[in-house]
């Protein structure tokens, strides 16, 4: 049985991360210091005796036995990350280097949950991982897009110097139940604004696109990278390469929900990206990996979640 650490396992992606994990039979470590994280994502897992959870900020050291590292600690939506800045950039850099660390001292191998954000307001596009991306170091959004970048540089150098197994994943845009309904996401915002009879908030003129995974997608790409034994640490860009503007995200909330809500738009934010499109021709070649869940199918199933919060 793998003794198996998931940073941030109290997370909407953590907690999805840590059910399958325990489903396929390891001994999961779930640490969290819910400021993000709820509880009451991961309070039915608790008596289960393979699992353990520890609250723990990553961004001072600690001492775990475990085989596998997931770090998936960071907030990482806007509203969260740039709360509290400087503790963003801390969580991604302090944490990556004690989650490091604690590889190094278990001979682990330790996945980075990287970003599509690290490539930027991008002028390539689709997205490969080959591109170095277009980045405001000095923005409203670089605690998180630079501290993640930094990240990706530790772990690559720590595998160099010290020979560390690492993966590293690039996420793009993920929903799905569990998610937090205040988070400031886009399809949070349409889905509850939906279902109140809100004004839908659209910012621009909503042309700017995204490519949304369903959550159950995203994590067997992630346990697949894990797990790959064809040397390849990545970056891996894990995202649906199916692409859509927000205007018809919107739209189709608005059709699953059956809500008479109108749309309301305001100025994009600073540094919002205009376009977000997944390359994942190395997911598929290396791990036999892409999306299969739909987008009526995902928002459906988001929906109900939705529902009951």
């Amino acid at each position: 049985m793998k003794r198996i650490l998931v940073t941030g396992g109290a997370g909407f992606i953590g907690n999805h991360l840590c059910r399958r994990l325990l489903n396929e039979g390891s001994h999961v470590i779930c640490m969290d210091n819910f400021f993000t994280g709820l509880k009451r994502h991961i309070e039915d897992l608790i008596p289960n005796p393979n699992f353990e959870l520890i609250e723990h900020d990553i961004t001072e050291p600690v001492e775990v036995e475990c085989e596998q590292i997931y770090n998936l600690a960071c907030p990482a939506s806007p509203p969260h990350y740039q709360y509290d800045s400087v503790k963003t950039m801390k969580t991604s850099v302090l944490g990556i280097l004690n989650m490091l660390e604690l590889a190094k001292q278990n001979g682990a191998t330790v996945l980075q949950a990287s970003t599509s954000e690290v490539y930027g307001n991008p002028l390539v596009h689709p997205q490969k991982e080959t591109y170095w991306g277009n980045v405001n170091p000095i923005g409203i959004r670089s605690c998180y897009d630079e501290g993640k970048r930094a990240a990706e540089t530790l772990m690559t150098d720590y595998h160099r110097q010290y020979g560390v197994d690492i993966r590293i994943i690039r996420i793009f845009n993920t929903y799905g139940p569990n998610m937090d309904p205040k988070d400031g996401r886009v399809v949070s915002n349409c889905i509850m604004q939906a279902l109140a009879g809100e004004d839908i908030t659209i910012y621009g003129d909503g042309s700017q696109t995204r490519s949304f995974c369903y959550v159950d997608d995203l994590v067997d790409g992630i346990i697949k990278m894990m797990n790959n034994t064809k040397g390849f640490t990545g970056p891996v860009n894990l995202g649906n390469p199916s692409e859509r503007t927000v205007l018809d995200l919107a739209q189709k909330v608005l059709e699953l929900t059956g809500s008479k809500s109108k749309l309301s738009f305001l100025p994009l934010p600073s540094d919002d990206p205009v376009k977000r499109k997944p390359d994942i021709t190395l997911a598929k070649e290396i791990l036999n990996w892409e999306p299969k869940v739909d987008i009526t199918e995902g928002l459906t199933k988001t929906i109900e979640y939705f529902k009951t919060v």
